[in-house]
């Protein structure tokens, strides 16, 4: 088996499918231009056949493509229009013939009775599994979402309305039925190894339970149940016995935004299933780390094939892997450092993950790259390095790994990482790819990366590259950021500057494209902006992530106080310092927690913020709490809560608010009520305040149709350059 330790490895991608087009002459390119390259995500590997499938939205037409080293890219559903009807959770068979994947945007985990309908299409629309086989022919197995198969493959299990349902695979006239009956609404579905047995958790509101149903019995029993939030189970490799996580559920929904630590710890349990016995293996310690953060993984234990189990833990203040064998007292620290990590898989002897340590470039805080690491090792080895990014590893059945790469002019694609024998150094290096070689003279022989899909190289062609930004919020908190200015300009050049906020909170923007479908967009508009005339800072503000768990749950954040202010302070500092910089012309924008920021900008400041563009931003803290759970405890003081929410809030502000500004959501959001915005442009218009607006009716917080984005971006850049450039 080809591994990271024995093998040096040049990073390839294999030649699935057709190259992009030439490298062209740099021209102007539109919003549409701009956001017109395929978005590709959700990389998962085969348990057979050493085959691949993503996800791929090209323009609003979303489908599940595949491939292997020695079979041609192929796309195994056949959508062609942009109908807002979204693709998740695929998931492949153990034969490697077929994929499983949840088709449309229901009420499945949201309050909302209906699915998602943007397109206004005039059929029952419904989220639904379905089935692509590797020949290309699609099946609606049934209403529902989050398909799982069986361990022979012959059956597919999926959730609907908090109940689990199964079909027949191979036959597609045997209806589903519902599988298990039992209290509580159902989630997270774990064949056991044997395949005799399902686990699952049975989620009962304020508690939650590890559930097993019997197929040959037909029986259902609960192991180890208690008063807690009992998550994330994993099968012993022998199926006798399931690993969860209990969390203490005293902690409110409200409360988990700010707090660092809790009173009592998170823990992992072992349960044996032939009795339903179980006895706490391990308990975080108090402090840092006592409060469970999850980590981007299939499930938050991977069990190992020696008995370990691999999992995610804050200890150190960064969000770090640990090894524990059960019963060793202490966990084995993994992947030391100041840095986080994120999608995380294993074969069951290493670990695979992406994070931000540091492989080599000085800057790569702000990038991502992948990394291994086995139980047997004394040090994580970084398998990617250089200017690129890469994320979402997959590690194919026969050894190889698999990851999205992308860099600060190509949006990401699937790569495959090859053997080449022996040079030192690091493992691999992203030298090249979709055809460009910016570090030409550092590539080795035979190195290349080809696009899986056909894109034009036209609107790339147009991009610069941002550069790592580090200055001081007015309180003195570091703050990263991207500085884009475009080509050619010139010293002492004076520029309309727009000033971005991500949403989230909990995200961190890159040195090149994101691998969320959101911010990839939101840098793609800043890239236009910067072709327009525009020098553009993007913001990595306090409460994001990627800096650890102090900046992540920062003293008085967002409705707790608002503090992400004073990074905006220093943004505006820091812009009138530079030398390129017109201070009488800077706009802001964002969208949803970065619309929040937008407008705490202008309502504080109309004097340095000239305009700005919000999209579905919370604009009082006060009024979105009262969606949220609160806690029974006759101590809480939910008046005071909402008083510290709205001075919070920039609707606290709204009488200095001066500065123009568009207004833009959808009304079907089920992230921040349609309210907030419906609340804000009444309040702005009785104080006299340029507003305009550019509403959506029937789309969803991230929009779903892509001609809607495109309408959205086209606004706000035809917004922007009237107000700052007078056109």
């Amino acid at each position: 088996m080809l591994t990271a330790l024995t093998m040096r490895i040049l990073l390839a991608i294999v030649a699935l499918s057709v190259s992009v087009s030439a490298v062209v002459a740099q021209k102007p390119f539109s919003v549409a231009d701009a956001l017109s390259a395929p978005f590709m995500n959700q990389l998962t590997a085969a348990p057979a056949r050493s085959r691949v499938a993503w996800f791929v939205d090209d323009e609003g037409k979303r489908n599940v493509w595949a491939a292997s080293l020695t079979e041609k890219a192929r796309s195994l559903t056949h959508y062609t229009q942009d109908d807002g009807q979204d693709i998740d959770d695929i998931i492949w068979s153990p034969d490697g013939e077929r994929v499983a994947y949840t088709h449309g945007t229901g009420p499945e985990g949201s309050e909302h009775p209906v699915a998602a309908n943007p397109a206004h299409l005039q059929e029952d629309v419904q989220q639904r599994v379905e089935i692509a086989t590797w020949d290309g022919a699609v099946r609606v197995v049934g209403v529902g979402h989050k398909p799982v198969f069986s361990v022979d493959g012959s059956r597919v299990f999926y959730l609907h309305d908090g109940k689990i349902y199964a079909a027949d695979v191979a036959d597609a006239s045997k209806k589903p039925e519902q599988l298990v009956v039992a209290e509580g609404r159902a989630s997270q579905i774990r064949p056991s190894l044997d395949g005799a047995k399902l686990a699952f958790v049975s989620n009962r509101g304020d508690h939650s339970f590890i559930g097993v149903f019997t197929f040959a019995t037909k029986t259902l029993e609960y192991v180890d149940p208690g008063t807690g939030i009992d998550h994330d189970p994993v099968w012993s490799a022998d199926s006798r016995r399931i690993a969860f996580i209990r969390e203490s559920p005293v902690v409110t929904e409200l409360d988990l935004r700010w707090m660092r630590s809790v009173p009592v710890p998170w823990s992992i349990r072992m349960a044996d299933v032939a009795s339903g016995d179980g006895r706490q293996i391990w308990q975080a310690d108090k402090g840092m780390g006592s409060l469970f953060h999850e980590m981007v993984a299939s499930n938050q234990l991977l069990g190992m094939k020696d008995g370990r189990i691999v999992f995610a833990w804050e200890k150190t203040g960064w969000l770090h892997l640990y090894s524990l064998l059960p019963g060793e007292k202490e966990a084995k620290l993994l992947t030391p450092g100041e840095f986080e990590i994120d999608n995380v898989v294993t074969d069951g002897e290493r670990i695979v993950y992406s994070s931000n340590q540091r492989a080599e470039e000085s800057d790569d805080i702000d990038r991502k790259h992948i990394w291994s690491v086995a139980l047997t090792t004394r040090a994580p080895e970084s398998i990617t390095w250089g200017a690129g990014l890469e994320t979402n590893p997959a590690i194919l059945s026969d050894g190889r790994i698999s990851a999205m790469q992308a860099t600060w002019r190509a949006p990401f694609a699937p790569v495959v990482l090859v053997p080449h024998t022996a040079k030192a150094g690091p493992l691999s290096h992203t030298c090249a790819i979709n055809g460009y070689q910016p570090d030409i003279d550092r590539c080795e022989a035979g190195a290349g990366l080809v696009s899986l899909m056909p894109q034009s190289a036209d609107a790339a062609n147009g991009f610069i590259s941002p550069k790592q930004v580090v200055f001081p919020a007015s309180d003195g908190l570091p703050i990263h950021g991207q500085w884009f200015l475009p080509k050619n300009v010139k010293p002492g050049e004076k520029l309309p500057t727009i000033v971005f906020f991500h949403g989230g909170s909990r995200r961190q923007m890159l040195l090149g494209y994101n691998p969320m479908q959101y911010y990839a967009q939101a840098y793609e508009l800043n890239q236009y902006f910067v072709s327009r005339g525009y020098a553009v800072l993007s913001v990595n503000y306090r409460s994001g992530t990627g800096y650890g768990m102090e900046f992540r749950q920062a003293k008085d954040y967002g409705v707790f106080g608002g503090s992400e202010y004073r990074d905006i302070e220093g943004a505006v500092k820091w812009l009138k310092s530079q030398p390129n910089v017109d201070a009488k012309r800077i706009g802001a924008w964002g969208g949803s927690y970065g619309g929040y920021m937008t407008a705490l900008a202008l309502a504080r400041d109309s004097a340095d913020f000239a305009v700005g563009v919000d999209l579905h931003g919370v604009h009082d803290w006060s009024f979105e709490m009262d969606s949220w759970k609160q806690t029974s405890d006759p101590k809480y003081d939910a008046a005071a809560r909402a008083k510290i929410a709205f001075a919070a809030s920039p609707m606290a502000d709204v009488t200095k608010w001066k500065s123009p500004v568009l207004l833009m959501q959808g009304d079907d959001d089920r992230n921040v009520l349609f309210g907030q915005t419906v609340r804000l442009a009444a309040a702005l218009r009785a104080e006299g305040v340029d507003v305009e607006e550019k509403i959506f009716p029937d789309e969803v917080h991230d929009f779903l149709l892509h001609r809607n984005w495109v309408a959205a971006y086209e606004a706000a850049a035809e917004f922007f350059d009237r107000k700052l450039k007078g056109k």
